[in-house]
């Protein structure tokens, strides 16, 4: 027998490296040490589908359509900068939130009015007002109109977030831009607590404050619009206010400076919302057409209105309370 030589050993090694690297060309990538890629792209489709839902496809394809047609310069905005294009691309980017993180439940779309004018009343609250952002997207979603919100001045002097605020459709919060929104048939929408509303403690959560003197129902009754009670359970709870730092507030020039259990002790992850169950619901419109429009300068009858929509809203806040029963199960 023949004995085994350096260049028969050498020979050898290499006629095996030659057949791995066969096996591997083979093979390909699912014979590779680790996750195999087929695994890997099943684990991102699934990802994607799990949070931005089961037409993420299609909502990513809207949001990119959309995107060119603004690098191409095709799009318009109205007297008050309203970007219809934008608003589209907000709702896509809002509906893995809303319906996935929040488990959005929208009760009576149906009394959205499908044309003319209409006012949305809503409760303010959450310390960061996503409610608004959250109700726009409802409205949209489910009653395919576009909310025109009523902000307050400190919205619009906000670097950026005033520019986009007006062109998501949102304008101030006076009578003339209003009047001038409601008789123009579109949708508008007002939190009448404003900042007290937001900038409430946790303890006092779902507890109205105060609607201010009713001048988003002389606006209504000026237009001949009717008036949209909206109750937002659900917002209360993704920021719990447990504090405020009020000398530093008011050196950068905001209404409070929150503290939660998370913020600031978490830096940029207590921004994180928490996914609280939220529950919109939209009441059964109240007409003001059955009064005429000059009795918008009768302080009493202004009165009654307004306390007539922020009763039906605290009202159906408690209701809506006992419905969902835990926030976050």
């Amino acid at each position: 027998m023949r004995a085994v030589t350096d260049d028969d050993a050498a020979a050898a090694a290499a006629a095996a490296a030659e057949e791995a690297a066969r096996e591997t060309r083979t093979a390909g990538p699912a014979s590779m040490p680790g996750i195999p890629l087929e695994e890997i792209v099943q684990a991102v489709v699934g990802a994607s589908q799990r949070v931005l839902g089961e037409d993420w496809e299609a909502r990513l394809a809207t949001m990119i359509s959309a995107l060119r047609h603004r690098l191409a310069g095709d799009y318009a905005v109205d007297e008050f900068g309203f970007d219809p294009q934008i608003t589209e691309i907000l709702t896509s980017a809002v509906e893995p939130l809303a319906e996935t993180w929040f488990r959005l439940e929208v009760r009576g779309a149906e009394n959205i009015p499908a044309e003319g004018g209409a006012l949305l009343v809503a409760n303010h609250s959450g310390t960061v007002p996503i409610d608004g952002i959250i109700t726009g997207y409802a409205v949209k979603k489910y009653g395919g109109r576009d909310l025109r919100p009523l902000g307050a001045d400190l919205v619009f002097a906000l670097p950026f977030i005033g520019q986009m605020a007006r062109k998501v459709g949102a304008t101030l919060a006076c009578t003339e831009d209003a009047e001038r929104l409601l008789a123009s048939g579109e949708v508008a929408g007002v939190w009448p607590e404003g900042f007290k509303g937001i900038g409430k403690p946790f303890a006092e959560r779902y507890k109205l404050q105060r609607f201010g003197r009713g001048g988003f129902v002389s606006s209504a009754m000026r237009a001949q619009v009717p008036i949209v009670p909206v109750s937002i359970v659900g917002a209360e709870e993704i920021y719990p206010l447990i504090g405020n730092v009020p000398s530093l507030a008011r050196l950068l020039g905001l209404p409070y400076l929150p503290v939660t259990p998370f913020f600031p002790l978490l830096g940029p992850l207590g921004l994180v919302p928490l996914p609280s169950k939220w529950i919109i619901e939209f009441g059964e419109p109240i007409r003001t057409d059955a009064y005429e429009p000059d009795q918008a300068d009768d302080p009493m009858l202004l009165f009654n209105v307004t306390d007539q929509v922020r009763e039906t809203i605290q009202q159906t806040l408690y209701a809506l309370l006992v419905d969902r029963g835990s926030p976050f199960f």
